[in-house]
């Protein structure tokens, strides 16, 4: 039987043009597997074949693992102080082995490992198409809609598959059986069986690729894309830099008579796409990214990572654009969260803003409001400018002698002490069952036991809002918070 085996190895090896330690793995992997069928446990069998005899020796193994990780699968692993009484220098991770038995092949059947050998070779053969097609290193997939499964399509190029999903194809765009399509290569999943290659026609990544594609200047590196967002099937914006001076980045996109950015609104099913010049000043950034709005005025809150942006009623409607899809996507391009308002609504926050910084700066440094004022008038926010703002700087305000400012500077200290001191002991009453709340992020906690939020059930009984308003959290981020503090009333229904 051997012998036989020798010559079916040589069969196959030559019928399918591959190495033969490839088809002597698949019939190791083969025995093993029939010898694994004997035992009642999940066990680890190795066989090892000689190349040239045919003789082949099977063993059953065991996986060392640390003693305080304790064994996940006693069947198949071994903790590290028991198998060192059986190998003295045996290590984590290494494995023990034990001579047993081999199985004939003749029990398994020549035409049985037959088809369990041409399975791995299929394999084999596979992932070997797969390398070399991943080897060229192209980024876009092109082929041709193959079939459909579960929802996904399959698109098939040459000999090898890739998997769009219906997530990432663009919206009301309907593909069939035979149709061409181009798409952004995202990822390799070889647990997926035929079509490993997951694919994305939605991704932003896929038109800064169809982009590099159209305009040779992104290739040559005159000009870089540095961000991208997409509303896919609708509307998207993109985010240029020109390394050269000579270069306008948004007219080198856009191409004469606007060739280049029709070319990748075609292949998006005629999605819009907004041209932006890129600027380290991130308040320009934004406004380049809101147009076609006009802005009148922009703050930035460098601690939220948020900007309040005003503009006239006549721009209003533009600048957040139709369902927030222009705001929503400016915002998304630039990574700065955006407030849209007018000038009435500016005005007010601003109001109120002044209203509690002077109530502030009133209680905690106990000064009148004619104090309070001169320093919102200087531009202060709050008690830690006013305690560690360089000295000259507060020396420098005309209404203060320098006694003033340093009592000023020695109130807005203790005032910090005390309140740092009462955070500590409301953040002690936070309950364990909160501080261990998955995803929940430490630095969280002090706002949390400021705003009474000691529990588990008292995060979970907020509303998204009312925690972005506590936090300073976006709205995803609220809302999975909150989901994963409900978690624990749902336990155990269907």
């Amino acid at each position: 039987m051997n012998r036989e085996m020798l010559m079916l190895v040589d069969a196959i090896s030559r019928e399918k043009n591959v190495e033969r330690d490839i088809v002597f793995g698949a019939v190791e992997s083969a025995l093993a597997q029939a010898t694994k069928k004997l035992y009642e446990g999940d066990v680890d069998i190795r066989v090892s074949m000689d190349r040239d005899s045919g003789d082949y020796e099977t063993f059953r193994r065991w996986l060392v693992v640390p003693d305080e990780a304790g064994l996940q699968n006693p069947d198949a692993e071994e903790l590290l102080m028991d198998a060192r009484d059986r190998v003295s220098d045996v290590e984590e991770g290494e494995y023990i082995e034990e001579g047993i038995e081999s199985l004939p092949i003749g029990r398994i059947g020549a035409m049985a490992a037959k088809q369990v050998i041409l399975q791995k070779i299929r394999d084999a053969e596979r992932e070997m198409l797969l390398n070399d097609f991943m080897a060229r290193g192209e980024k876009i997939f092109v082929g041709t809609v193959k079939r459909m499964d579960k929802g996904d399509i399959i698109v098939e190029a040459g000999r090898v598959e890739g998997r769009l999903r219906r997530g990432e194809m663009i919206p009301k765009e309907n593909l069939r059986n035979g149709d061409r399509v181009r798409a952004m290569i995202m990822d390799v999943d070889l647990t997926l069986r035929g079509a490993p290659i997951i694919l994305s026609r939605s991704a932003p990544e896929y038109m800064v690729e169809l982009f590099r594609h159209e305009v040779p200047e992104i290739e040559q590196g005159l000009l870089e894309i540095k961000s991208c967002a997409r509303d896919p099937g609708s509307r998207a914006k993109i985010a240029v830099l020109s390394h050269d001076k000579r270069v306008d980045p948004i007219g080198t996109c856009v191409g004469v008579r606007g060739t280049r950015v029709n070319a990748v609104t075609t292949e998006l099913a005629g999605e819009r796409v907004d041209i932006v010049l890129w600027s380290e000043d991130p308040a320009q950034f934004v406004i380049g990214a809101l147009a076609p709005a006009n802005v009148s005025s922009i703050v930035v809150d460098e601690e939220r990572h948020a900007m309040d942006v005003v503009v006239d009623e006549e721009n209003l409607a533009i600048a957040i654009g139709r369902g927030g899809q222009n705001v929503r996507l400016a915002s998304d391009l630039t990574g700065w969260k955006i407030n849209i308002m007018d000038a009435a609504e500016s005005a007010q926050k601003q109001a109120d803003e002044s209203h509690s910084i002077r109530a502030l700066f009133m209680d905690k440094l106990d000064v009148d409001q004619e104090v309070a004022d001169i320093l919102i008038e200087e531009g202060f926010t709050n008690l830690e400018e006013v305690a560690y703002v360089p000295l000259q700087e507060m020396l420098e305000i005309e209404s203060f002698d320098e006694d003033t400012v340093n009592e000023l500077r020695t109130r807005a200290k203790d005032a910090l002490l005390t309140m740092e001191i009462a955070r500590e002991e409301s953040v002690e009453e936070v309950s364990q069952d909160l501080r261990d709340l998955e995803g929940l992020d430490v630095e969280l906690l002090p706002k949390l036991a400021e705003n009474g939020v000691h529990t588990r059930d008292d995060l979970a009984d907020l509303a998204v809002d009312e925690l972005t308003a506590i936090t300073g959290q976006s709205e995803e981020e609220a809302k999975t918070l909150i989901l994963k503090a409900r978690e624990h009333w749902f336990a155990g229904q269907e």
